[in-house]
């Protein structure tokens, strides 16, 4: 289904619409390395003020996450870091995994093309129980310019 059929059906504001359908060719923003990153749970909060993205990354340490915003207006987060499994005692021979669902891609990189009215200076990122969270602030809107025209005459 197309995002013009989804933005129909769903009444989604185009700023919003922008965020999750970006454009194709050159400026592709979905990228995935290492496996498939659509499995990653992400919330996009838009408020007057500031974009907010909430991302699930569990069991990944703050250092081995990476928020950058690159060229054309590009959110980028990656990570490198594995999960760590939960310790087990090691005295106890014959432990293993016999079930292992909760994974995540080895190389995980999530790209967001921002709206024109994001301030990417103002970009700020905190890691808390499992759950990334990112901000970007929204530069505020400029009246619009009056301008007084001269009557030539003639």
């Amino acid at each position: 289904m197309s995002a013009v059929a989804i933005n129909h059906l769903f009444g989604l504001p185009e700023t919003i619409e922008k965020l999750i359908f970006p454009t194709s060719g050159s400026g592709e923003v979905n990228e995935t390395r290492g496996g498939s990153n659509n499995n990653i749970p992400v919330d996009i909060l838009e408020s007057p003020k500031e974009y907010v993205f909430y991302i699930d990354i569990p069991g990944i340490s703050k250092s081995d996450i990476q928020v950058t915003v690159e060229e054309e207006r590009i959110l980028v987060i990656k990570s490198n870091g594995k999960r760590k499994r939960e310790d087990h005692d090691e005295s106890e021979e014959g432990c293993k995994y016999i079930r292992l669902e909760r994974r995540l891609p080895q190389n995980l990189v999530k790209k967001f093309r921002l709206p024109e009215d994001a301030d990417v200076e103002a970009v700020a990122a905190k890691y808390q129980d499992g759950v990334l969270t990112v901000t970007v602030g929204k530069v505020p809107p400029q009246p619009p310019k009056s301008k007084t025209v001269q009557i030539a005459v003639s």
